[in-house]
């Protein structure tokens, strides 16, 4: 932990003064010369910090620019993502959710209940699989290839007798989402479970997130869940212009 707290210090003192040498650094941290820079060769080896080779001295590095933009865009669809929430789980009754990328997981970052799914479970803050949940695939279906294809080569556990884990199988559901617009997932993380989800896309058209909207499969039927998942489609779209997308 004292490590990590000096880490963090050293950003931290990077950030305030521009720029600093291992003794001025050392001087901050009150630690030994040596302690300061094997806690810079951590950080400059992951990209935090970065040497000007001529002068010796420490800023900081792109690392910390992307640590940053990942941030920012989880505020930024939280905040215009509110709005889009109330507003689609006002109108279909059911919870909607917003998820996005997190390593092997999707994680619900925004929820909005609307008044069939009072009783319904709390979503907020969850990892749920990227294979066995409609926000997930929509997630996976977007990855870079590379990225997606070393997600799919790991063993995928099975929750419901309706989970996908065969890679083929897999591979050619999420063909059909980046086609259709939209992913459904049907009783795959949960029995009882049915869900439909859209991507959601920042101003270059990168796909940052997923809207979802969940509920019991006796609601969410095959009837009516196709339609659900097209009018998730259109709203996730209003908020991918929010967000800049179409300008």
């Amino acid at each position: 932990m004292q490590s990590v707290d000096r880490a963090v210090s050293v950003l931290e003192i990077l950030a305030r003064i521009g720029e600093a040498g291992v003794t001025e650094i050392a001087d901050e941290l009150e630690v030994h010369k040596s302690t300061a820079f094997r806690l810079l060769g951590v950080l400059e080896n992951r990209g935090l910090v970065a040497q000007a080779k001529d002068r010796g001295k420490y800023y900081l590095g792109a690392g910390v620019l992307r640590l940053a933009g990942a941030a920012a865009v989880r505020l930024d669809i939280s905040q215009e993502g509110a709005p889009v929430c109330r507003e689609l789980a006002d109108e279909l009754g059911e919870t909607v959710n917003i998820a996005v990328h997190d390593d092997d997981a999707a994680v619900n970052i925004m929820q909005a209940r609307g008044a069939a799914s009072v009783t319904a479970q709390n979503w907020l803050g969850r990892r749920t699989p990227l294979h066995a949940t409609s926000s997930g695939k929509v997630l996976l279906a977007h990855l870079p290839p590379t990225l997606r294809e070393g997600l799919l080569a790991r063993t995928l556990p099975r929750f419901t007798e309706r989970t996908i884990i065969g890679t083929a199988a897999l591979r050619a559901e999420l063909e059909a989402i980046v086609d259709q617009g939209y992913a459904m997932a049907v009783e795959e993380l949960e029995r009882g479970l049915a869900a439909a989800a859209a991507p959601v896309r920042a101003h270059d058209g990168k796909v940052i997130g997923a809207l979802s909207v969940s509920g019991p499969v006796y609601r969410l039927d095959s009837d009516r869940l196709p339609e659900l998942a097209k009018r998730t489609e259109e709203a996730a779209a209003d908020l991918s212009r929010r967000m800049g997308y179409g300008f």
